[in-house]
Protein backbone atom coordinates (compact mmCIF):
# COMPACT_ATOMS: atom_id res chain seq x y z
CA UNK A 1 0.00 0.00 0.00
CA UNK A 2 2.80 2.39 -0.94
CA UNK A 3 4.26 2.14 2.60
CA UNK A 4 1.09 3.72 3.98
CA UNK A 5 0.69 0.94 6.54
CA UNK A 6 4.10 1.76 8.07
CA UNK A 7 3.14 5.23 9.27
CA UNK A 8 1.07 6.02 12.40
CA UNK A 9 -2.64 5.44 11.98
CA UNK A 10 -4.80 8.51 11.34
CA UNK A 11 -7.42 9.16 14.06
CA UNK A 12 -10.72 9.99 12.31
CA UNK A 13 -14.25 11.11 13.13
CA UNK A 14 -16.52 10.27 10.19
CA UNK A 15 -19.50 12.61 9.66
CA UNK A 16 -21.88 10.92 7.25
CA UNK A 17 -25.40 10.45 5.86
CA UNK A 18 -25.42 6.79 4.74
CA UNK A 19 -26.13 6.59 1.70
CA UNK A 20 -24.63 4.01 -0.65
CA UNK A 21 -21.43 5.92 -1.38
CA UNK A 22 -21.15 6.65 2.34
CA UNK A 23 -21.29 2.90 2.98
CA UNK A 24 -18.42 2.44 0.53
CA UNK A 25 -16.41 5.16 2.28
CA UNK A 26 -17.10 3.60 5.67
CA UNK A 27 -15.90 0.22 4.40
CA UNK A 28 -12.59 1.85 3.40
CA UNK A 29 -12.24 3.59 6.77
CA UNK A 30 -13.02 0.36 8.60
CA UNK A 31 -10.67 -1.86 6.62
CA UNK A 32 -7.63 0.26 5.77
CA UNK A 33 -4.65 -0.19 8.11
CA UNK A 34 -3.74 3.52 7.92
CA UNK A 35 -6.98 4.57 9.64
CA UNK A 36 -8.03 4.61 13.30
CA UNK A 37 -11.78 5.25 13.14
CA UNK A 38 -12.81 6.78 16.47
CA UNK A 39 -16.48 7.63 15.97
CA UNK A 40 -19.28 8.10 13.44
CA UNK A 41 -21.65 11.05 13.52
CA UNK A 42 -24.78 11.17 11.40
CA UNK A 43 -26.64 13.90 9.58
CA UNK A 44 -29.65 14.24 7.31
CA UNK A 45 -28.99 14.19 3.57
CA UNK A 46 -29.35 11.02 1.56
CA UNK A 47 -32.23 10.09 3.88
CA UNK A 48 -33.79 11.42 7.09
CA UNK A 49 -31.38 11.43 10.04
CA UNK A 50 -33.28 8.63 11.76
CA UNK A 51 -32.59 6.44 8.72
CA UNK A 52 -28.97 7.51 8.29
CA UNK A 53 -28.36 6.81 11.99
CA UNK A 54 -29.92 3.35 11.77
CA UNK A 55 -27.77 2.68 8.70
CA UNK A 56 -24.61 3.87 10.47
CA UNK A 57 -25.30 1.61 13.45
CA UNK A 58 -25.93 -1.37 11.18
CA UNK A 59 -22.85 -0.71 9.04
CA UNK A 60 -20.57 -0.26 12.04
CA UNK A 61 -21.85 -3.51 13.49
CA UNK A 62 -21.37 -5.23 10.15
CA UNK A 63 -17.72 -4.14 10.15
CA UNK A 64 -17.21 -5.20 13.76
CA UNK A 65 -16.62 -1.64 14.92
CA UNK A 66 -17.23 -0.94 18.61
CA UNK A 67 -17.18 2.85 18.45
CA UNK A 68 -19.57 5.69 19.36
CA UNK A 69 -22.29 6.54 16.83
CA UNK A 70 -23.96 9.89 17.54
CA UNK A 71 -27.06 11.39 15.94
CA UNK A 72 -26.65 14.82 14.42
CA UNK A 73 -28.70 17.45 12.64
CA UNK A 74 -32.09 16.56 11.23
CA UNK A 75 -32.13 19.57 8.93
CA UNK A 76 -30.15 22.63 7.80
CA UNK A 77 -29.23 25.66 9.86
CA UNK A 78 -31.80 27.78 8.00
CA UNK A 79 -34.70 25.59 6.83
CA UNK A 80 -36.46 26.90 3.73
CA UNK A 81 -39.36 24.47 3.72
CA UNK A 82 -40.05 20.77 3.41
CA UNK A 83 -37.16 18.39 2.85
CA UNK A 84 -36.83 16.18 -0.21
CA UNK A 85 -34.65 13.10 0.15
CA UNK A 86 -33.12 11.45 -2.96
CA UNK A 87 -34.77 8.01 -2.79
CA UNK A 88 -34.41 7.77 -6.58
CA UNK A 89 -30.64 7.75 -6.07
CA UNK A 90 -30.13 5.82 -2.81
CA UNK A 91 -33.43 4.01 -2.32
CA UNK A 92 -36.04 4.58 0.37
CA UNK A 93 -33.73 3.09 3.01
CA UNK A 94 -30.64 4.97 1.81
CA UNK A 95 -28.83 1.73 1.00
CA UNK A 96 -30.38 0.68 -2.29
CA UNK A 97 -33.03 -1.44 -0.57
CA UNK A 98 -30.35 -3.59 1.08
CA UNK A 99 -30.43 -2.36 4.69
CA UNK A 100 -32.46 -5.43 5.66
CA UNK A 101 -29.58 -7.61 4.48
CA UNK A 102 -27.33 -6.26 7.23
CA UNK A 103 -27.24 -8.28 10.46
CA UNK A 104 -28.88 -6.69 13.51
CA UNK A 105 -26.45 -4.42 15.33
CA UNK A 106 -25.82 -4.54 19.06
CA UNK A 107 -24.59 -0.94 19.02
CA UNK A 108 -26.72 1.82 20.53
CA UNK A 109 -26.75 5.53 19.81
CA UNK A 110 -24.39 7.66 21.89
CA UNK A 111 -26.18 10.00 24.28
CA UNK A 112 -24.30 13.07 23.03
CA UNK A 113 -25.50 15.10 20.05
CA UNK A 114 -23.07 14.73 17.16
CA UNK A 115 -21.63 18.24 17.43
CA UNK A 116 -20.91 17.80 21.14
CA UNK A 117 -19.20 14.45 20.56
CA UNK A 118 -17.05 16.09 17.88
CA UNK A 119 -15.99 18.88 20.22
CA UNK A 120 -15.30 16.57 23.18
CA UNK A 121 -13.16 14.18 21.16
CA UNK A 122 -11.17 16.97 19.50
CA UNK A 123 -10.53 18.68 22.85
CA UNK A 124 -9.36 15.39 24.32
CA UNK A 125 -6.78 14.90 21.54
CA UNK A 126 -5.77 18.34 20.24
CA UNK A 127 -3.85 18.35 16.98
CA UNK A 128 -4.50 14.66 16.27
CA UNK A 129 -7.98 14.09 14.85
CA UNK A 130 -9.08 14.48 11.24
CA UNK A 131 -12.73 15.17 10.45
CA UNK A 132 -14.01 13.49 7.30
CA UNK A 133 -17.40 14.92 6.34
CA UNK A 134 -19.32 13.42 3.42
CA UNK A 135 -22.80 14.82 3.99
CA UNK A 136 -24.22 18.28 4.61
CA UNK A 137 -21.87 20.36 6.78
CA UNK A 138 -24.47 21.08 9.48
CA UNK A 139 -22.85 19.09 12.31
CA UNK A 140 -19.50 20.77 11.69
CA UNK A 141 -21.08 24.22 11.70
CA UNK A 142 -22.88 23.41 14.96
CA UNK A 143 -19.59 22.20 16.45
CA UNK A 144 -17.94 25.49 15.49
CA UNK A 145 -20.78 27.39 17.15
CA UNK A 146 -20.63 25.18 20.27
CA UNK A 147 -16.86 25.52 20.74
CA UNK A 148 -15.01 27.86 18.35
CA UNK A 149 -11.67 26.82 19.87
CA UNK A 150 -11.73 23.51 17.97
CA UNK A 151 -10.46 25.28 14.83
CA UNK A 152 -6.96 25.28 16.30
CA UNK A 153 -7.18 21.68 17.52
CA UNK A 154 -8.31 19.76 14.43
CA UNK A 155 -5.59 18.13 12.36
CA UNK A 156 -7.56 18.65 9.14
CA UNK A 157 -11.08 18.66 7.72
CA UNK A 158 -11.65 16.61 4.57
CA UNK A 159 -14.97 17.32 2.87
CA UNK A 160 -16.71 15.54 0.02
CA UNK A 161 -18.58 18.44 -1.50
CA UNK A 162 -18.65 21.22 -4.01
CA UNK A 163 -18.00 21.62 -7.71
CA UNK A 164 -15.67 24.14 -9.33
CA UNK A 165 -16.02 23.41 -13.05
CA UNK A 166 -12.73 21.56 -13.45
CA UNK A 167 -12.89 18.91 -16.21
CA UNK A 168 -16.34 20.30 -16.99
CA UNK A 169 -17.85 19.08 -13.73
CA UNK A 170 -20.42 21.49 -12.32
CA UNK A 171 -23.38 20.84 -10.02
CA UNK A 172 -25.32 17.60 -9.74
CA UNK A 173 -28.49 19.02 -8.15
CA UNK A 174 -28.62 22.36 -9.96
CA UNK A 175 -26.39 23.58 -12.79
CA UNK A 176 -23.92 24.91 -10.18
CA UNK A 177 -24.65 23.17 -6.86
CA UNK A 178 -23.47 19.82 -5.52
CA UNK A 179 -25.82 17.85 -3.24
CA UNK A 180 -23.98 18.06 0.09
CA UNK A 181 -23.51 21.81 -0.25
CA UNK A 182 -27.01 22.76 -1.38
CA UNK A 183 -28.51 20.75 1.48
CA UNK A 184 -27.08 23.39 3.85
CA UNK A 185 -25.20 26.21 2.07
CA UNK A 186 -25.03 28.36 5.20
CA UNK A 187 -23.33 25.60 7.16
CA UNK A 188 -20.87 24.91 4.35
CA UNK A 189 -19.96 28.60 4.08
CA UNK A 190 -19.21 28.72 7.81
CA UNK A 191 -17.08 25.58 7.64
CA UNK A 192 -15.04 26.83 4.69
CA UNK A 193 -14.67 30.26 6.26
CA UNK A 194 -13.26 28.97 9.55
CA UNK A 195 -9.55 29.15 10.36
CA UNK A 196 -8.93 25.41 10.15
CA UNK A 197 -7.40 23.49 7.24
CA UNK A 198 -10.09 22.23 4.85
CA UNK A 199 -9.62 20.07 1.76
CA UNK A 200 -12.59 19.86 -0.61
CA UNK A 201 -12.87 16.66 -2.60
CA UNK A 202 -15.60 17.70 -5.00
CA UNK A 203 -17.21 16.56 -8.23
CA UNK A 204 -14.16 17.87 -10.12
CA UNK A 205 -12.35 14.69 -9.03
CA UNK A 206 -15.00 12.29 -7.72
CA UNK A 207 -16.65 12.17 -11.14
CA UNK A 208 -13.27 11.35 -12.67
CA UNK A 209 -13.10 8.15 -10.57
CA UNK A 210 -15.58 5.67 -11.98
CA UNK A 211 -16.13 2.23 -10.49
CA UNK A 212 -17.50 0.39 -13.50
CA UNK A 213 -19.67 -2.71 -13.30
CA UNK A 214 -16.74 -5.09 -13.74
CA UNK A 215 -14.84 -3.39 -10.90
CA UNK A 216 -17.86 -3.57 -8.60
CA UNK A 217 -18.47 -7.19 -9.53
CA UNK A 218 -14.87 -7.89 -8.57
CA UNK A 219 -15.68 -6.98 -4.95
CA UNK A 220 -17.94 -10.02 -4.60
CA UNK A 221 -16.62 -12.77 -2.38
CA UNK A 222 -14.15 -10.42 -0.71
CA UNK A 223 -13.97 -8.71 2.66
CA UNK A 224 -15.91 -11.35 4.59
CA UNK A 225 -19.25 -10.40 3.10
CA UNK A 226 -18.58 -6.66 2.74
CA UNK A 227 -17.88 -6.90 -1.00
CA UNK A 228 -21.08 -8.88 -1.56
CA UNK A 229 -23.12 -6.28 0.31
CA UNK A 230 -21.61 -3.37 -1.63
CA UNK A 231 -22.23 -5.13 -4.93
CA UNK A 232 -25.90 -5.60 -4.03
CA UNK A 233 -26.35 -2.06 -2.68
CA UNK A 234 -24.77 -0.45 -5.74
CA UNK A 235 -27.24 -2.07 -8.15
CA UNK A 236 -29.78 0.69 -7.44
CA UNK A 237 -27.08 3.36 -7.50
CA UNK A 238 -25.64 2.13 -10.81
CA UNK A 239 -29.08 2.08 -12.42
CA UNK A 240 -29.50 5.76 -11.55
CA UNK A 241 -26.13 6.76 -13.03
CA UNK A 242 -26.63 4.60 -16.10
CA UNK A 243 -29.96 6.27 -16.82
CA UNK A 244 -28.64 9.78 -16.16
CA UNK A 245 -25.05 9.68 -17.46
CA UNK A 246 -24.60 6.31 -19.18
CA UNK A 247 -21.30 5.63 -17.39
CA UNK A 248 -21.80 1.90 -16.85
CA UNK A 249 -20.90 2.14 -13.19
CA UNK A 250 -20.88 4.64 -10.33
CA UNK A 251 -18.91 7.72 -9.41
CA UNK A 252 -16.61 7.31 -6.42
CA UNK A 253 -17.81 10.28 -4.38
CA UNK A 254 -17.33 9.67 -0.66
CA UNK A 255 -14.68 6.97 -1.01
CA UNK A 256 -12.51 9.50 -2.85
CA UNK A 257 -12.56 11.76 0.21
CA UNK A 258 -11.29 8.87 2.31
CA UNK A 259 -8.70 8.06 -0.35
CA UNK A 260 -7.40 11.64 -0.05
CA UNK A 261 -7.14 11.23 3.72
CA UNK A 262 -5.10 8.05 3.30
CA UNK A 263 -2.92 9.06 0.35
CA UNK A 264 -2.98 12.77 -0.57
CA UNK A 265 -0.35 12.14 -3.27
CA UNK A 266 -3.14 10.77 -5.49
CA UNK A 267 -4.64 14.27 -5.79
CA UNK A 268 -3.62 17.67 -7.13
CA UNK A 269 -4.64 20.62 -4.97
CA UNK A 270 -5.33 24.29 -5.64
CA UNK A 271 -5.23 26.79 -2.80
CA UNK A 272 -7.44 29.80 -2.21
CA UNK A 273 -10.42 31.02 -0.17
CA UNK A 274 -13.72 29.21 -0.74
CA UNK A 275 -17.18 30.71 -0.29
CA UNK A 276 -20.68 29.35 -0.85
CA UNK A 277 -23.58 31.22 -2.44
CA UNK A 278 -26.44 31.19 0.07
CA UNK A 279 -29.29 32.78 -1.88
CA UNK A 280 -30.70 33.22 -5.34
CA UNK A 281 -30.47 31.11 -8.45
CA UNK A 282 -26.86 30.09 -7.67
CA UNK A 283 -27.65 28.94 -4.11
CA UNK A 284 -25.23 26.16 -3.16
CA UNK A 285 -22.52 27.11 -5.65
CA UNK A 286 -18.95 26.81 -4.36
CA UNK A 287 -16.53 29.50 -5.52
CA UNK A 288 -12.77 29.60 -4.99
CA UNK A 289 -10.63 32.71 -5.36
CA UNK A 290 -7.55 30.88 -6.57
CA UNK A 291 -6.05 33.93 -8.29
CA UNK A 292 -4.87 37.10 -6.59
CA UNK A 293 -7.41 39.94 -6.44
CA UNK A 294 -6.12 43.37 -5.54
CA UNK A 295 -7.84 46.42 -4.12
CA UNK A 296 -10.75 47.97 -5.97
CA UNK A 297 -11.69 51.58 -5.43
CA UNK A 298 -9.48 51.77 -2.38
CA UNK A 299 -11.20 48.84 -0.65
CA UNK A 300 -9.49 45.54 0.04
CA UNK A 301 -10.99 42.50 -1.62
CA UNK A 302 -13.42 40.64 0.70
CA UNK A 303 -11.60 37.47 -0.31
CA UNK A 304 -8.52 38.71 1.53
CA UNK A 305 -10.41 38.27 4.80
CA UNK A 306 -11.06 34.56 4.15
CA UNK A 307 -8.66 31.74 5.01
CA UNK A 308 -7.03 29.78 2.23
CA UNK A 309 -8.44 26.29 1.77
CA UNK A 310 -7.51 23.52 -0.65
CA UNK A 311 -9.62 22.21 -3.53
CA UNK A 312 -8.86 18.96 -5.37
CA UNK A 313 -8.67 19.66 -9.09
CA UNK A 314 -7.08 16.46 -10.42
CA UNK A 315 -6.81 12.83 -9.38
CA UNK A 316 -4.99 9.61 -10.15
CA UNK A 317 -8.12 7.61 -10.98
CA UNK A 318 -6.41 4.22 -11.09
CA UNK A 319 -4.58 4.97 -7.87
CA UNK A 320 -7.85 5.58 -6.03
CA UNK A 321 -9.43 2.45 -7.47
CA UNK A 322 -6.39 0.38 -6.50
CA UNK A 323 -6.36 1.81 -2.97
CA UNK A 324 -10.01 0.92 -2.45
CA UNK A 325 -9.59 -2.57 -3.87
CA UNK A 326 -6.48 -3.35 -1.81
CA UNK A 327 -8.35 -2.57 1.40
CA UNK A 328 -10.41 -5.70 0.78
CA UNK A 329 -7.25 -7.73 1.04
CA UNK A 330 -6.28 -6.21 4.38
CA UNK A 331 -6.73 -8.21 7.57
CA UNK A 332 -9.61 -7.21 9.78
CA UNK A 333 -7.34 -6.73 12.79
CA UNK A 334 -5.20 -3.79 11.71
CA UNK A 335 -1.84 -3.59 13.39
Amino acid sequence: MNNLSSRPRIPVIFDTDPGIDDAMALSLLARHPAVDLLAVTTVFGNAPVQTTTANALALCGFHGLDIPVATGAAGPLSPLGGQDFPAHVHGDDGLGGMSSRLPPSTLTVDARPAHELICEMINARPGEISLVAVGPMTNLALALRHDPSIVSKVRQVVVMGGAFGTHGHAGNVTPVAEANIINDPEAADRVFGAEWPVVLVGLDVTQEVIMDEAYLAGLRGRGQGVGDFLWQATRHYQDFYHERDGIGGIYSHDASAVAYLIDPSLFTLRGGPVRVVTEGIARGQTIQAWRQFGEHGGAASPWSLCPNQQVCIDVDEQGVLDLFSRAFDAQDNKE
